[in-house]
């Protein structure tokens, strides 16, 4: 087993770090102040296909492999963990299942807009009564001569508030719901589709999240994602790949937590000494360090599991669960180094704080990831 990144991983690194220290950072603060999607940053990002990742280059996509996706979703977080999410989710759960389950000719129809970002994607699973418990779903499909019409609404909608491209999961009425739920691709222009105000959240305060309400929406027959029944297979499927990249985020927060944390420890004096000579800061230091790499190493693991075919549920949702518990522990750890500063907007480590503890909730709550890996545990053979 090679733990050294090959030469392409290197560059991709290197490429979007300095991107996104120069076109991202001046500008993250304010965006995070005052919950604004930066659209002039978005235009940028087109080119460089941040929203093409792992498209093939028929569609316009960059076609990497997912070690260096993750690798990219992690420096992007580093800096902007919203729209770290933002081109995560378009690119895990808003792209992959159509590359998966859908037909030639609904790839052609979408992927190329979302591939240069002309169209954002967005998943659409959680209600009221469906988070966790995906069977929960009430939102309803009737099937009609000129295709479906769907009722009801998706709430904490990731990039909401700015998507044009939707994966909305509903049941046929009258049918069972954890066996009959269904995918469907709904345009924003569809009539009765209409988005709901945007969160105020603790934190990605720069992702625009909202609710999105389907009253009426007519939808063709065309626009169903694999067959009828099949959402919650898709959905799963679209998970497993959605969480490489949460838990390649939540890697990016807690590698920036721990940057700030190693300048701030050998600039602050206290008592006639830098903190960085503390024997306290230096445990902190150590612990943040070696939960980092560890880490990076489960990314890249399940990363690798998926490229090369293999079942990744498993090796996701581990990735999920203690690359999220990490950041949260580290951004902890971190705002302690900073003391009185750290509880202060004066410093960045305040804003990975609060973006640090979604990342244990979205695409599968820790509680959710521990579910899966016990499953997979206990239907190995003895």
């Amino acid at each position: 087993m090679d733990f050294n990144p090959c030469m392409k991983h290197q560059l991709i690194r290197k490429t979007v770090r300095e991107f996104v220290e120069s076109e991202i950072k001046p500008h993250v603060a304010l965006m995070d102040k005052e919950s604004r999607f930066p659209w002039e940053i978005i235009e940028k990002m087109k080119p460089l296909n941040f929203f093409g990742l792992q498209v093939p280059k028929i569609y316009g996509g960059a076609d990497l492999d997912t070690i260096s996706y993750a690798i990219t979703i992690e420096e992007l977080s580093r800096v902007s963990a919203a729209l770290g999410l933002c081109v995560t989710v378009h690119n895990s759960v808003g792209i992959f299942p159509i590359l998966k389950f859908g037909t030639k000719e609904q790839q052609n129809r979408f992927i190329p807009a979302m591939a240069s970002g002309d169209s954002i994607g967005a998943f659409c699973l959680t209600e009221a009564n469906a988070g966790s418990d995906a069977g929960g779903v009430e939102t309803n499909a009737v099937e009609t001569k000129d295709g479906f019409i769907l009722n009801g609404t998706k709430i904490f909608v990731t990039n909401g508030g700015v998507c044009g491209t939707i994966l909305v999961f509903a049941v046929s009425e009258g049918r069972d719901k954890k066996n009959y739920a269904s995918v469907f691709i709904v345009e924003k222009d569809c009539p009765g589709f209409s988005v709901g105000e945007i969160e105020d959240l603790c934190g990605m305060r720069a992702n625009p999240v909202s609710s999105l309400f389907f009253e009426d929406c007519k939808v063709p027959e065309t626009n169903l994602l694999g067959k009828m029944g099949q959402g919650m297979k898709i959905g799963l499927i679209a998970l497993d790949t959605g969480r490489i990249g949460i838990a390649a985020q939540a890697l990016g927060i807690a590698q920036a937590a721990f940057e700030s944390s190693v300048s701030y420890a050998k600039e602050r004096q206290q008592f006639n000494k830098p903190l960085s000579k503390f024997q306290t800061i230096q445990n902190y230091l150590a612990e943040m360090a070696t939960k980092i790499d560890a880490s990076r190493l489960l990314v890249y693991r399940a990363a690798a599991c998926k490229d090369s075919g293999k079942a990744f549920s498993e090796a996701s949702s581990m990735a999920k669960l203690y690359c999220s518990a990490t950041a949260k522990e580290v951004t902890d750890m971190a705002v302690q180094i900073h003391g009185g500063y750290g509880y202060s907007k004066e410093y960045d480590v305040e804003r990975y704080f609060r973006d640090a503890k979604v990342t244990q909730i979205y695409e599968g709550t820790s509680e959710v990831q521990k579910m899966v890996i016990a499953r997979s545990i206990l239907s190995k053979p003895s």
